[in-house]
């Protein structure tokens, strides 16, 4: 893959130049919404993959035959990547089901006027740098990861790929209370009500579902469920791509890991930036599971 090492800069954004382009990345920007549309957005790390799942299961009102047959990026294709256009083409299926990274400074002009549905995904930043962190190690579509302070540096400093985690949350956040089309679903609920998510997604969608289609929902969608299906782990990967002998997709999905690599140094310096980029901001964060507290 001759284009595993390319970094793509855009808008002062780094992107991993083997899925991205400078047009394709352009043409996200320029991308026409239909109506209909249900876009996924996120920054990394942040539960992305699972939301595709429960998104998919909604529209097969609990179906699990679509999301052991496809892979999750023909299903929800990712806007900015080079083979959005091509799926989407190829695709039938009604609605569409669109993903992204990017944030909302860059994407939210295409989205006005347009009633397409959008359900942002968010994750507590210490999870998502812990899950960002490893997940480096694997792909090698991005930059070395460096020692985990090196890291987690870069992370505070908004330089990592994808940008800065604090610009893109309250970026996207900060415009639901004006927009009834925009629903922000946070890791933490999925992994402690997933039912009840569930509900509200569907809910969201305009799609209510009966017990049963719900609890099939859950079951196919659960943590366990997905990280054994090919079309979501992405070891349909080739090795060269993503490195599974150095550490699986779907890793611990635990709330909290971040734990188990701060240091006590690590996570005074986090809080005292936390506090200051998001001085500003009413959202309020699940840090741990409930019982640990």
């Amino acid at each position: 893959m001759a284009r595993l090492d390319v970094t793509e800069l855009f808008h002062g954004i780094s992107f991993p130049g083997h899925l991205h382009t400078q047009d394709s990345l352009q043409l996200a920007l320029e991308f026409q919404f239909q109506d209909s549309d249900i876009l996924i957005a996120s920054y990394p790390k942040s539960g992305t993959t699972w939301m595709q799942e429960i998104v998919t299961l909604i529209s097969s009102r609990g179906d699990p035959h679509l999301s052991q047959t496809v892979p999750n990026w023909s299903r929800a294709p990712w806007l900015e990547q080079y083979y959005r256009a091509a799926v989407l083409e190829a695709s039938s299926t009604t609605p569409r089901v669109i993903t992204t990274h990017l944030p909302h400074h860059l994407l939210g002009p295409a989205l006005q006027g347009s009633r397409a549905k959008v359900i942002y995904v968010s994750r507590n930043p210490k999870d998502v740098v812990v899950s960002f962190y490893h997940f480096h190690k694997m792909a090698n579509f991005l930059p070395e990861a460096g020692s985990f302070t090196e890291f987690l540096n870069r992370f505070l400093e908004g330089t990592l790929h994808f940008g800065c985690w604090f610009d893109h949350i309250k970026g996207w956040t900060s415009h639901f209370a004006k927009v009834n089309s925009l629903l922000h679903i946070t890791y933490e609920e999925m992994s402690l009500d997933l039912h009840s998510t569930i509900k509200k997604v569907s809910s969201f969608l305009q799609c209510p579902l009966v017990d049963d289609e719900v609890n099939s929902c859950v079951k196919h969608c659960s943590f366990s469920s997905m990280k054994d299906n090919k079309m979501i782990n992405y070891t349909l990967i080739p090795e060269d791509i993503m490195d599974h002998s150095k550490g699986s997709f779907m890793r611990k999905g635990k709330i909290g890991d971040w734990k188990t690599m701060f240091t006590e140094e690590q996570n005074k310096y986090f809080e005292n930036v936390f506090t200051s980029k998001l001085q500003d901001c009413t959202l309020e964060f699940v840090w741990e599971e409930p019982d640990e507290e």
